[in-house]
């Protein structure tokens, strides 16, 4: 094959399934065998169970060969982040808190998929509970990139991103609460889509957020990408924030032809503090857009500034609330040396959670505590209807919007140790979060240094379809994601 099976898109591998050349089990261990080779060095995995993967891919050779196979996912191995339930497998959040968990029942995602045929293949790294940039604040090990191991795959489902461009799977998945798939999607050169908030359900997801957190797909192409989001989406019934819309056939609306699309640049998204490099890239991007005809407006989302303030009010807030659960008394760590109820408290989240996971609990639960709430959690509230307005108003004007991803191409390990300089790598994806609505990360190129860039296209609630048909073009116009790392 002309190129590596561990390389090949879920389009192809699912093409060789279906026509009998390559069987679930040969991918599936070849899959393993690749993990086995490089993950040493890339660290993307907390941890894989190679014979319950093989049994799955069995399961699924038998399915096809009775006739019964179920798609385009039938006998696809899936890696998984560590926030997302998978019934029999370990379930850590990347934290000493949950690191002898194992997760009793399966998501809604998880379900779908093995309704879909896929093998569920591992547990993915990520940053502790999912606060972070960089997928350095894990308690069990920093996932590098694969472009470049002394640098960050990106946060925090850096070991979602990493595994997919180093061939460790063949689509993941993430969750994004300010930009947790995205932006470890561009800086690892691969697709990252972040739904509309509601589109797929969270239950079985770990929450950190709740009103910010939403579960995608990683994958190679926009097309398998499209694939990914047709199994997960739809209404779910145990997730109260879920919302009942008709959902259209993604990967078949990549097809139609419906450029050219009114696109708007927003102006707030390409000043200081922009790589030079990652702004040539992406107005490369915009100009090839122009170029097909589509029409290029400039648009202004003027609350952008607030942005960072705004997100780190009430992600924190919500993470105060949602980490309360985690006490050494329910599950989860437990301190063996404390005396009484109250000292177990106190011994057991000092001990079961991280430093960034500690500052980001003692400043929600500040900006949440009498005499500040309406200072802070209110104020920011009330801000962020204002962010979702601005992109409202300008979609009166435009289909969808380019921006960066991420403001650099990866940094060193280490670089920002600063907390502030690590939130501000969030500058361009929170908004998208604060708003609830879809974004995803395309490749568009690479810097001097040869690390991936992303093009960031945010679209309207609710219309994936048109978004991916946007990126979708543009994709197959240049050979970025045809690219990988020499590991």
């Amino acid at each position: 094959m002309s190129v590596e099976l561990h390389y090949q898109t879920l389009v192809e591998l699912a093409t060789l399934l279906d026509t009998g050349r390559l069987s679930s089990v040969e991918l599936t261990a070849a899959i393993i065998a690749r993990t086995k080779a490089v993950d040493a060095r890339v660290r993307a995995f907390n941890s894989f169970d190679e014979a319950d993967a093989l049994a799955q891919a069995a399961a699924s050779d038998a399915r096809r060969a009775a006739g019964q196979g179920r798609g385009p996912l039938e006998g696809i191995p899936v890696g998984f982040k560590d926030v997302i339930s998978v019934a029999g497998q370990p379930l850590t959040a990347s934290s000493k808190m949950l690191a002898n968990f194992v997760s009793p029942y399966d998501a809604t995602v998880t379900t779908r998929l093995k309704n879909a045929g896929a093998v569920c293949w591992g547990r993915l790294n990520l940053d502790e509970f999912a606060m972070g940039s960089s997928t350095e604040n894990s308690a069990f090990q920093p996932t590098r990139n694969p472009w470049d191991l002394t640098r960050v795959p990106g946060g925090s489902s850096g070991g979602s991103a990493a595994a997919l461009a180093a061939g460790e799977a063949v689509v993941t998945l993430g969750s994004d609460t300010g930009g947790s798939i995205r932006q470890p999607a561009a800086l690892c050169g691969v697709v990252g889509l972040k739904p509309t908030y509601g589109l797929v359900s969270r239950y079985g997801l770990i929450a950190f957020a709740s009103s910010l957190d939403q579960i995608g797909p990683f994958a190679r192409t926009v097309e398998d990408a499209a694939i990914l989001l047709g199994a997960l989406a739809g209404h779910d019934e145990r997730d109260s924030t879920s919302v009942k819309v008709e959902l259209p056939d993604y990967r078949a609306g990549l097809g139609r032809r419906q450029a050219p699309w009114r696109l708007g640049i927003p102006k707030e998204y390409f000043g200081a503090g922009l790589d030079p490099e990652v702004a040539a890239a992406v107005e490369k991007a915009i100009a090839y857009y122009r170029g097909m005809g589509c029409e290029i407006k400039e648009v202004s989302l003027p609350h952008t500034e607030y942005g960072v303030g705004v997100y780190y009010i009430i992600a924190t807030a919500e993470c105060s609330s949602n980490l309360a659960r985690y006490d050494g008394i329910r599950y989860g760590h437990r301190a063996q040396d404390a005396h009484d109820a109250v000292d177990i408290y106190f011994k057991s989240r000092a001990e079961g959670f991280g430093a960034e996971v500690k500052r980001r609990i003692i400043l929600g639960t500040y900006v949440l505590s009498s005499g500040y709430y309406d200072a802070y959690y209110l104020r920011a509230q009330k801000v962020r209807t204002l962010i979702r307005q601005d992109f409202l108003n300008a979609y009166q004007e435009v289909d969808a919007l380019l921006t960066p991803t991420s403001p650099t191409p990866a940094f060193k390990a280490g670089e920002k140790a600063d907390p502030l300089a690590m939130y501000l790598c969030d500058v361009y994806t929170i908004g998208v979060n604060l708003a609830g609505l879809p974004a995803l990360s395309v490749p568009c190129g690479f810097s001097s240094g040869g690390l991936p860039i992303g093009l960031q296209l945010i679209g309207q609630p609710f219309r994936e379809a048109q978004l991916l048909a946007i990126a979708h073009a543009y994709e197959q116009a240049h050979d970025w994601h045809q690219k990988h790392p020499s590991l």
